[in-house]
């Protein structure tokens, strides 16, 4: 049975993007991408929201940033290779390879997904990832902590849930970042 795992790089006070809505002071040095390149080998596919489908689309559409380095090279490959999923009601077509668009995020459906994949699955954006946090389907949180506070923004993690989690693994990167994996315990939402 595949895991479904929310994956996020957050502001040591909990935010992905600031207030306006910026995310640069979250750009991973290479040590960071290297190891989150790693972790994503393992995702067969990728569950999104328009906006964070939007954001990672480019590893497929934008060739000069794969040409950027062998680390984002190697990170466009592991993108593409993957299958999409993408939640959205206004999105009328895919702009990549190996996507299918959505118009409801569906817990059963996940379910049966889970059951039938046989590489894990990678849910980004915490938006989509609070639907799958409420239906009790997350199993794994890889959290990374940039040591920066942003002082308000977009939450990496939802509100009005409540999950006991087990520490899996800790790391702490050169340039500051620490990276936490966490597997779900029995939760539910409140």
């Amino acid at each position: 049975m595949a895991h479904l795992i929310y994956s996020a790089i957050s502001s040591l006070d909990g935010y992905i993007e600031d207030r306006d809505g910026s995310f640069d002071w979250a750009m991973p040095d290479e040590e960071v991408h290297t190891f989150i390149n790693n972790l994503e080998r393992t995702a067969g596919t990728y569950l999104y929201g328009r906006r964070m489908y939007e954001t990672m689309m480019v590893w497929e559409t934008d060739p000069n940033l794969a040409a950027d380095s062998p680390l984002t090279q190697d990170f466009a490959q592991i993108w593409q290779a993957a299958t999409k999923i993408v939640y959205s009601r206004t999105l009328a077509a895919a702009s990549t390879r190996k996507t299918q668009i959505e118009p409801d995020f569906d817990p059963e459906a996940i379910k049966q997904l889970k059951e039938t994949v046989q590489h894990d699955i990678s849910i980004g954006g915490p938006e989509l990832a609070a639907h799958a946090f409420r239906s009790g389907l997350i199993d794994e949180c890889h959290l990374f902590l940039i040591p920066v506070l942003v002082g308000g923004g977009k939450p990496s993690l939802p509100d009005n849930v409540r999950l006991e989690l087990e520490l899996l693994e800790e790391r702490r990167f050169r340039n500051g970042t620490v990276f936490l994996r966490y597997r779900t315990r029995q939760g539910r939402a409140t």
